[in-house]
C-alpha cells in the first residue's frame, strides 16, 4: 500500500514512537510532539500495537466494512448472467429496472465492463520451427505513397499546395510484402505495386531465391486469406516450388505473429523511423536498414543474436544445407 505523500510516520516510525513510549518511558505528549504528531494519534497507535503487535503499526484500508447501499449479491450474479448473454448496459438496466450507471459500475467492478472480456482468453501460441526453411512467414502491409510533404520538411510553404497529373491529386498506397523465417527470422522485403496473384506469386519466387543464396531451402509458407493469395497463379507457384501452402484461421492474426511483429519493428525502423520527401526515396532506405536487421540488429528472441549470425550457429550445430 502507496504512503500518503504527507504522511508524518512510516511503519518504521511508528515503531520508534511506541518503543520510546512503551519501553524508554517516554512521556505521551513529548513523544508526539517529537515526531510531529498529536497526542492523539499517538495514542492511537500506542493502543493498536499494545492490542496487536507489530501488525498494528501498518496501514490500513480507508476502505468502509459495510455499505449499506451497495448492489446485493443477486442482483450481481444476475448482471453477471445478463452481460455473458451478449445485452448492453442499457439493456440490463431496463431488463431489471436499474439505472444504467449502476449496472455500468457493476459491470465495470466485476471485470465484464468490456465485450472482448467476455471472450475465452487464448493460451499464447508460442512456437519456433527446428531448422530454417521448415517454414516461412509472408504478410504485406499497406503504406501511404508520399506525394507531398509539408513546408516544415521543405522550408518552403508553397510545397504544401496538392500536387496535380491531369488533373487528378497522387494518391495512392504502395505494397511491402515482407517474408521471414520461422527459425532464424531472416527477412526478405520488397516493395511493390499491389497485392494481386501474379505479385504475390512473383515475390515468392525472389524470396525463395533470397533463401537459397543462404543455403536455405524453403519447405512451407504460410500466409493469410488475401485474395492474392488464394489465386490459382499463387497455388501453381507453391507447387512449382515444391513448398507447401499453409494459410491462418480466419481472423486469428496471431497465427502468423512472427511476419506481424517484423512488420511492427520495420515500421519503427525504416518507414516511420526518419524524414522522407518521396515515396522513392523511402524505398531506396530498405535495402540498408534490412541488411542492418539480418546481419547486426540484436534479436530478444534469438538470444540477441542477429538472424544470420543464428542461422550461421544452427548450421554449424547440424553442418550442411538445410535442404
Amino acid at each position: 500500500m502507496n504512503l500518503h505523500r504527507n504522511a508524518r510516520l512510516t511503519p518504521r516510525g511508528r515503531w520508534l514512537l511506541v518503543e520510546r513510549i512503551c519501553h524508554q518511558r517516554v512521556p505521551l505528549k513529548l513523544a508526539a510532539e517529537a515526531a510531529g504528531i498529536s497526542t492523539r494519534t499517538a495514542s492511537k497507535w500506542v493502543s493498536r500495537y499494545r492490542s496487536e503487535g507489530m501488525p498494528g503499526l501498518e496501514d490500513r484500508s480507508s476502505a468502509p466494512h459495510r455499505v449499506p447501499g451497495r448492489t446485493s449479491e443477486e442482483y450481481v450474479a444476475a448482471i453477471a448472467a445478463l452481460r455473458r448473454v451478449r445485452m448492453t448496459a442499457a439493456e440490463i438496466g431496463e431488463l431489471l429496472a436499474m439505472p444504467i450507471s449502476t449496472v455500468s459500475a457493476v459491470l465495470l467492478r466485476i471485470g465484464l465492463g468490456k465485450r472482448s472480456r467476455l471472450e475465452p482468453l487464448e493460451p499464447p501460441n508460442r512456437y519456433e520451427r527446428e531448422r530454417p526453411g521448415e517454414l516461412v512467414h509472408i504478410d504485406v502491409k499497406k503504406l501511404g505513397r508520399i506525394q507531398n510533404v509539408g513546408h516544415r520538411i521543405t522550408g518552403d510553404r508553397r510545397d504544401q499546395r496538392p500536387r496535380r497529373i491531369a488533373g487528378r491529386k497522387q494518391t495512392g498506397w504502395e505494397y511491402v510484402h515482407v517474408c521471414v523465417d520461422d527459425a532464424c527470422r531472416a527477412a526478405y522485403v520488397e516493395v511493390l505495386a499491389d497485392e494481386k496473384g501474379v505479385t504475390v506469386a512473383g515475390f515468392l519466387r525472389r524470396a525463395v531465391a533470397f533463401y537459397a543464396r543462404h543455403g536455405i531451402r524453403v519447405e512451407r509458407v504460410m500466409t493469410d486469406n488475401g485474395a492474392g493469395y488464394r489465386s490459382v497463379v499463387h497455388a501453381i507457384a507453391c507447387r512449382t516450388l515444391g513448398i507447401r501452402h499453409l494459410r491462418t484461421r480466419p481472423y486469428r492474426p496471431r497465427t502468423n505473429g512472427k511476419a506481424e511483429r517484423f512488420i511492427r519493428t520495420m515500421l519503427g525502423g525504416w518507414a516511420y523511423g526518419a524524414i522522407y520527401s518521396t515515396s522513392a526515396e523511402r524505398t531506396r532506405a530498405l535495402p540498408a536498414w534490412l541488411d542492418h536487421y539480418n546481419r547486426r540488429r540484436p534479436h530478444r528472441s534469438l538470444n540477441n543474436q542477429a538472424p544470420l549470425t543464428r542461422l550461421a550457429q544452427m548450421r554449424n550445430n547440424a553442418p550442411g544445407t538445410y535442404i
